[in-house]
């Protein structure tokens, strides 16, 4: 059965067709829950697809360097964009065994000492509350409520630790639930690199044929952009977190402080998320170093706080350079909302996504309006020039009698 179009022009099928679109409008605004659920099982199915696609958007540009300065006297492409895939696999391989091998250690060694001196933590703690009862009892303020309280909450935490060391290795454990997912991902981001030309050469035929030229071109210069600002702002946070994590390992090094590698890849890891990660890591690493000694936390954080005024001052300007020109608030806007919203993701792609709809703004949302104003500027002046025309030319196709009496009174009216 043919649809026929001519029913729309029928105000019975307008209206009908307006209240269903409210109707509609109604039900999803009034079943988000629902709805929200639906779109969160859609994505937990393709969520391996979604993971392998910004794994190999983030490997792209490593592959890019291989194929095209390392094997770029080779004639055949397949063979020059496959050799290049593996050995961006295997520099990313290499660094997480490294990483695993050297961290492994340092994390099982910190838990052991943590649980090893929990009591010894407890009794400090205790001298410090009575060192505080005796002082307050010289000051005459009755803090003994409060000490009391502090006391038997310390006595319940080292009381339930030692009974739930099963159930913290088991949650510790269940954390890597989710390898399977990974492994599949990772194993469709390999894919995805090797036929990256012939997927960008379909998907650019379709939306070829489904644009105009016009507007292809316009839709192909746009995302250019946007993944120059992307792998541009990708590349520089990775060099930042290596530069940070590299300043930190030394300067354990030269200071002879514990748990170095640990630390500086935790230094180096919350970096990438602007604003609140060094804070974060800042505050990740004092923990792990006042369980063993409170003075190699105190010059920690003295060092964290030197090199981030560096890196905000020095090293990111220098990396970053000025080509994003957003506004801070705006970017400080993009981390609060996109947090609260995405969590972790949306705070990592907060400064992009401000760069980009920062460039929307100014290139195309800007320029519509000002367009839509100087045509409407040009409507008003032709529009006035038309109008002045037919008052000269009403003017010129008066009757000649009518001038002739005029000039008459006129003369009749002079001074004899």
């Amino acid at each position: 059965m043919k649809f026929n179009k001519n029913i729309l022009k029928n105000r019975w099928a307008s209206n009908a067709l307006a209240i269903s679109i409210g109707v509609l409008v109604y039900l999803f605004f009034s079943h988000l829950d629902v709805v929200g659920r639906g779109i969160a099982a859609f994505f937990g199915f393709i969520n391996p697809v979604i993971i392998a696609l910004i794994i190999a958007y983030v490997m792209d540009p490593l592959t890019k360097v291989f194929e095209h300065f390392v094997f770029r006297r080779m004639r055949r492409e397949t063979a020059r964009r496959n050799l290049a895939v593996v050995c961006t696999i295997l520099i990313i391989l290499a660094g997480f065994v490294f990483l695993m091998v050297a961290l492994i250690p340092q994390i099982v060694n910190s838990i052991i000492t943590f649980f090893n001196n929990v009591n010894v933590y407890a009794d400090e703690i205790r001298t410090l509350l009575a060192n505080l009862q005796e002082k307050a009892a010289g000051s005459r303020f009755d803090f003994s409520k409060i000490l009391n309280g502090g006391q038997a909450l310390l006595d319940t935490i080292v009381g339930k630790i030692p009974s739930n060391v099963d159930s913290i290795i088991n949650t510790s454990f269940s954390i890597g639930r989710n390898i399977m997912t990974w492994v599949i991902a990772v194993i469709m981001s390999i894919y995805f690199l090797a036929d990256k030309s012939r997927l960008q050469a379909g998907f650019g035929k379709l939306m070829h044929a489904i644009l105009s030229e016009r507007m292809f071109q316009s839709s192909c210069k746009f995302w250019n952009h946007c993944n120059t600002i992307m792998i541009r702002y990708i590349v520089g946070e990775l060099l930042d977190a290596l530069i940070i994590g590299v300043s930190n390992f030394v300067f354990f090094l030269i200071a002879g402080l514990p748990y170095n590698l640990l630390i500086s890849v935790v230094v180096g890891v919350t970096n990438l998320a602007p604003t609140f990660g060094p804070i974060v890591g800042g505050v990740v690493g004092a923990f792990i170093l006042v369980l063993n000694n409170p003075w190699h936390a105190l010059w920690f954080i003295i060092f964290t706080i030197i090199l981030q005024t560096i890196d905000g001052y020095v090293i990111k300007p220098k990396l970053f350079g000025n080509t994003l020109g957003v506004s801070s608030v705006w970017i400080l806007v993009c981390i609060i909302v996109g947090g609260r919203m995405f969590g972790v993701p949306g705070i990592l792609l907060a400064i992009p996504f401000a760069a980009i709809s920062d460039y929307v703004y100014n290139n195309y949302i800007l320029v519509v309006l000002e367009n839509r104003k100087s045509k409407k500027r040009d409507r008003e002046r032709a529009q006035a020039e038309k109008n002045g025309h037919e008052a000269g030319r009403n003017e010129s196709t008066e009757p000649a009698s009518e001038r002739r009496e005029e000039a008459a009174d006129e003369r009749g009216a002079e001074p004899k």
